[in-house]
């Protein structure tokens, strides 16, 4: 039996994942970290669909490497701000008319990581 220790026992380490770029996105392919600055936002509109009823808001942003597409569902809409240095952290990468696209999803997360 392996000796533990007791603090370790039942935490869960949060797995960090290494920066991706938007010169590396693929269509239909999972987002685990990108960095933007968000360049643009588009006006909200009212989405009604089978799996999602709110607000919505196209965006844009760019790294070093790129511009991209980026859509804000609900609450982001009013958190994010022009300028904003964020985090898409489990994301999802899709094609949206020739042009790729990235959005939290059901399951990913925003974050603001600078003003």
């Amino acid at each position: 039996m392996e000796n533990r220790p007791s603090s370790r026992k039942f935490r869960r380490e949060k797995k960090q994942f290494r920066r991706e770029f938007v010169k590396d996105l693929q269509p239909n392919r999972v987002v685990n970290r990108l960095e933007l600055v968000i360049l643009r936002i588009y006006p909200r509109r009212i989405i009604h669909s089978k799996r999602y009823n709110g607000p919505l808001a196209a965006s844009c942003g760019r790294d070093e490497t790129g511009l991209v597409g980026l859509v804000l569902w609900g609450e982001q809409i009013d958190r994010i701000r022009i300028g904003d240095v964020i985090r898409i952290e489990s994301g999802w990468c899709s094609l949206r008319d020739g042009e790729l696209v990235v959005s939290t999803g059901l399951s990913g997360k925003i974050t603001v990581i600078d003003r």
